[in-house]
């Protein structure tokens, strides 16, 4: 509910902006580190605990307790629906780019292959079903509780801290688009730095975080915890960063549907997206 009272909006604007500042000075640094030292990857995990670490200090300057984020775990409905979710979008977004043919499905050879860089090849003789369906379990438990070792940083700070001062003067439609805008810039060094064609990727990236921010505000003020957005997030990592480009061989001129700054993943979270939109509009969230 946003306050009538014009001061308690100043002070939550003012609040909002701290958090922004500290966060813009903090991630400079580790930004100028991902681009100018090697291994550049190192300070990714570093940057990733930057809203959190902004959050913290931004709740001391304000002489707030950092108990006052949502650290409940909340109800078990929204955790699974939080894993379920960016898994099937993943997977929706994979199976449109094999059937359109803008990349093939993985041969026995790549799969193999694939099996050997995650240690797999020593049990047995595994045909390349089992070898999928043993990567995705183990990728989908194991590596998913290890990214949101580094995906629990940025959601103390953008959905346990950030949209709830948002909340405080804008509507959800308004705090979805603001953090989500605010999300997307924050990774643009990261993107021009990795990406091969940067405008193309920037349009698709900044689509697909505020569809993502859309649907990972429903989940966090519904639950009233930032836990569903540390599996979301985490979760949406493994499926479109190690499970699926892994399954996938890279056709020639389609370079720019794959991955999670294709134009394809844009398409399939966008549509997830508005339907979480509208859903919190119907749900007055």
């Amino acid at each position: 509910m946003i306050p009538e009272n014009i001061s308690e909006r100043k002070e939550a604007w003012k609040t909002i902006v701290i958090f922004l500042a500290i966060v813009t000075v903090l991630s400079s640094l580790f930004h100028y580190a991902i681009v100018n030292l090697y291994p550049s990857r190192i300070y990714i995990g570093g940057l990733m605990w930057v809203p959190a670490i902004a959050a913290i200090i931004t709740l001391k300057l304000k002489k707030r307790a950092i108990s006052s984020l949502n650290w409940s775990w909340g109800n078990w409905k929204y955790i699974r629906i939080s894993y379920f979710v960016p898994a099937l979008y993943g997977i929706i977004t994979y199976l449109l780019i094999w059937i359109f043919g803008f990349g093939s499905l993985a041969n026995g050879e790549v799969i193999t292959e694939w099996a050997k860089e995650l240690g797999l090849m020593g049990i047995g003789t595994l045909n390349p079903t089992s070898i999928i369906i043993i990567a995705i379990i183990l990728l989908g438990t194991v590596e998913v509780i290890r990214s949101a070792a580094t995906t629990l940083g940025e959601e103390i700070g953008w959905r346990g801290f950030f949209i709830y001062e948002l909340r405080k003067v804008l509507s959800f439609t308004g705090v979805s688009v603001f953090s989500g805008v605010v999300w997307a810039t924050w990774h643009w060094p990261v993107i021009v730095y990795y990406g091969n064609n940067v405008i193309v990727e920037m349009a698709s990236f900044y689509v697909v975080i505020i569809s993502m921010s859309f649907m990972m505000t429903y989940y966090t003020f519904k639950s009233k915890s930032l836990w569903p957005a540390v599996i979301f997030h985490a979760v949406s990592n493994v499926y479109i960063q190690k499970i699926l480009p892994e399954l996938t061989i890279k056709n020639e001129g389609t370079e720019y549907w794959l991955g999670e700054n294709g134009i394809m993943f844009a398409i399939v979270t966008c549509v997830f997206g508005i339907y979480f939109w509208r859903k919190a509009i119907k749900e007055k969230l």
